[in-house]
């Protein structure tokens, strides 16, 4: 009996990647005259988050120099216009890194946590960019910042299945569209942390002449591990009629005591130890989060510093966190053949994320 046995197929890589944020950033200081901030325990929360500045989507102070209150209905429109403004510019930014036009895109996820709505986001963005009429599309809600590499899984296993096929990933996150003003140290620590932006990369199997200097790296696979004892940890709910993101404290150290599992449970499936890995491209979570990962992982300060640049200037993005740094690292040109990355998100579940890659 003959068995037919497939020849190995080429792996899906990371072809091109591109980034948008909101025109307007804003440092912390900037943020505690706008909303008039003169709590001494909030204004700490604000001037010890190892942020700079964030690009934001926030409305002009009122004659008196005042945040204007957002209504609920303000709060989603404004995600949608900023989501969809900044998601095409990052579309946009990664199809010509790719030498691509929306109408080469076969399959088309976005991520976005920020807001609801129905049509979606690949809908709105798929008409509003002519891709094609046929164009397979999926939207991660709810997920948070883990959602990023949850969504490359999506496109590198369509990709993989269909070798021609060629995938788009976006995150367009609005965190702005999630702030309320509450008084109290869980909005402060929100409200510090997260910043507006869009990320968007492109995923197949075929290499077209990229422009890129370095060779875009393979995917090889991916891992995940939920923590369910802190599914709570990490979550939505209802402030002031509006969306808000509740963070426990102790997620950093739960995130720390569990990281090593996924990490080395990937690296396992190909034979590698953590000092294999050349680059780490991990989530801007925060810098209790990032050195609790550090520190976990036995790496360096120099390891995660693609990581630390995207937490100070652009705060934590979301699900498109990892792609901010990842750019970051191929800004430095530091990349060589053969080089293996893992890349890393966290998020509400708690939920550990893990990709591994060679260049």
């Amino acid at each position: 009996m003959n068995i037919f046995v497939p020849p190995p197929s080429p792996k899906p890589r990371l072809l091109a990647i591109g980034t948008a944020n909101p025109p307007k950033r804003y440092t912390q200081s900037d943020m505690l005259k706008l909303f008039q901030i003169e709590d001494r325990k909030i204004r700490k929360v604000f001037t010890n988050s190892h942020i700079a500045s964030r690009y934001l989507c926030l409305p002009e102070p009122d004659a008196n120099g005042k945040m204007p209150d957002e209504t609920p209905e303000a709060l989603l429109q404004k995600h949608k216009d900023a989501a969809l403004d900044i998601g095409k510019q990052a579309i946009a930014k990664a199809l010509h890194k790719a030498n691509l036009i929306p109408k080469d895109i076969d399959y088309f996820v976005v991520a976005s946590t920020t807001g609801l709505l129905c049509p979606a986001l690949t809908a709105l963005l798929a008409g509003a960019m002519g891709m094609r009429p046929d164009v397979q599309r999926a939207d991660i809600v709810g997920m948070g910042c883990h959602a990023g590499l949850n969504m490359m899984q999506s496109v590198v296993n369509h990709c993989a299945m269909n070798p021609s096929a060629v995938g788009l990933m976006l995150s367009a996150e609005i965190c702005s569209a999630m702030y309320v003003m509450d008084g109290t140290i869980n909005a402060a620590i929100v409200n510090s942390l997260f910043g507006d932006g869009a990320a968007a990369a492109v995923i197949s199997t075929q290499v077209p002449r990229v422009n890129s200097p370095c060779i875009p790296p393979e995917i090889l696979g991916f891992s995940s591990y939920m923590i369910p004892e802190t599914l709570g940890a990490m979550r939505i709910e209802m402030q002031q009629d509006k969306f808000a993101f509740w963070l426990e404290k102790q997620v950093p150290y739960v995130l720390g005591r569990h990281v090593r599992k996924p990490v080395d449970d990937l690296l396992n499936k190909f034979g590698l130890k953590r000092r294999d890995i050349s680059h780490w491209i991990i989530h801007s979570g925060g810098r209790k989060v990032i050195d609790s990962i550090k520190y976990a992982l036995n790496i360096t300060e120099h390891d995660v510093r693609h990581t630390t640049h995207i937490l100070r200037h652009y705060g934590n993005v979301s699900s498109g966190s990892f792609l901010f740094s990842y750019q970051n690292l191929l800004a430095e040109s530091s990349v060589s053949k053969d080089d293996f990355m893992l890349m890393m998100t966290m998020g509400p579940g708690a939920t550990i994320e893990c990709g591994l890659s060679r260049f």
